[in-house]
């Protein structure tokens, strides 16, 4: 038998009694001498202890390495099935606490998931699916199963190895089974159910020039279930702050939503009062001295506000800038940066988080916002 620089071998005996060297042990052959069966070895614990293989000294070569990539393709086939079934496992979680199986408030427990996660919550991390590390019964089935073609024997593997193969599988599951967990929570939580991270859009997260949701103060409405929800957030960069409310641009089609919107809660208030027998002119008063007035004129904004104020000027007209963008009654208005999960609706395309690529000003990918 002859060996090769660079083969890796695993001790089996030696005669030495003083080297710290034992059963299993694994190195690198570094020479190999036939004439005088010298075996010289780089062990993996820092001996360099030559094999006397004509004095009784013993060792088993390891299995080749399989392909270009060696060991490391075979723990990545075993990791890649294990995030397979990891994915599966979290796709079961989901369908039984948030999914069609669940009961109660799943937005609620979607939240508390993802916040969880987020904050690396051990309550909330070992409540979800996880590959057990203690059990080593399929590790020869799966290793089987998922090795690649020509990949070395179960039976040849040092123990080392195959304790690899185990924790490839168990990292490749609980890593996929989180991120499958959240996916689905951001799902059920996003309000056209979207599944993109958008953390990076929570209200203690949006900075100056950077994107984010915003609502006034005054759209939380109770919903069927009793829930304070917001019915339309809308996307806008955050360009000033004004006695602690927010500033924003948003695009045309942010400002038409706005419009829109304002335009709805009057109706629901003349709806209100007709109810409570108000019609007519006065109806019509009551409604003007308590929302403003919006709408467009060309590419402008009017914005009446005469009645509310008792004020004959009151009136606003509202321009887009050379972007196209507008300030929505940005200093006169209580507008504050909200969670798009507290939305049902959302106004405007929400961004990417940002990459490193990123420009720092954040205009980049905010400017469709």
């Amino acid at each position: 038998m002859t060996y090769q620089p660079g083969e890796r071998v695993a001790l089996e005996h030696t005669s030495d009694p003083h080297t710290l060297l034992r059963p299993g042990d694994e190195g690198t052959v570094r020479h190999y001498d036939p004439d005088q069966q010298v075996l010289e070895v780089n062990w993996d614990n820092g001996s360099c202890l030559s094999m006397l293989l004509d004095a009784g000294d013993r060792v088993r070569r390891l299995p080749a390495a399989v392909g270009g990539a060696g060991w490391e393709q075979v723990l990545d086939s075993v990791r890649t099935a294990g995030a397979a079934a990891g994915r599966d496992a979290a796709e079961w979680w989901a369908q039984n606490l948030i999914g069609g199986r669940a009961t109660g408030d799943v937005r609620e427990v979607a939240r508390q998931v993802l916040a969880g996660i987020d904050d690396v919550d051990p309550p909330v991390i070992d409540g979800l699916p996880a590959a057990d590390r203690d059990v080593l019964a399929a590790d020869r089935d799966r290793y089987a199963e998922h090795a690649p073609q020509g990949a070395p024997a179960w039976e040849d593997l040092t123990g080392r190895q195959r304790d690899q193969t185990r924790w490839a599988w168990c990292d490749g599951f609980d890593d996929a089974a989180e991120a499958e967990v959240a996916r689905q929570c951001r799902i059920v939580l996003h309000p056209h159910g979207d599944d993109r991270d958008i953390s990076h859009l929570a209200p203690d997260r949006v900075r100056l020039r950077g994107p984010g949701v915003f609502a006034g103060d005054w759209a939380w409405t109770p919903n069927g279930d009793g829930q304070m929800r917001i019915p339309v957030g809308f996307v806008g960069i955050l360009v000033d702050t004004w006695n602690g409310w927010a500033v924003f641009t948003c695009t045309r089609q942010v400002a038409e939503a706005i419009v829109a919107d304002q335009q709805a809660a009057r109706d629901r208030y003349r709806r209100q009062l007709a109810a409570e027998g108000i019609g007519g002119q006065r109806q019509e008063r009551m409604v003007d001295e308590s929302i403003t007035r919006l709408w467009f004129d060309g590419d402008v904004i009017v914005a009446d506000e005469t009645r509310v104020h008792d004020d004959p000027d009151a009136t606003e007209r509202i321009s887009p800038d050379s972007d196209g963008r507008y300030v929505v009654m940005g200093r006169a208005w209580t507008w504050l940066p909200v969670h798009p999960y507290d939305c049902d609706h959302i106004a405007g395309h929400i961004p990417d988080p940002p990459t490193a690529a990123s420009t720092p000003s954040g205009a980049k990918g905010a400017a469709d916002a």
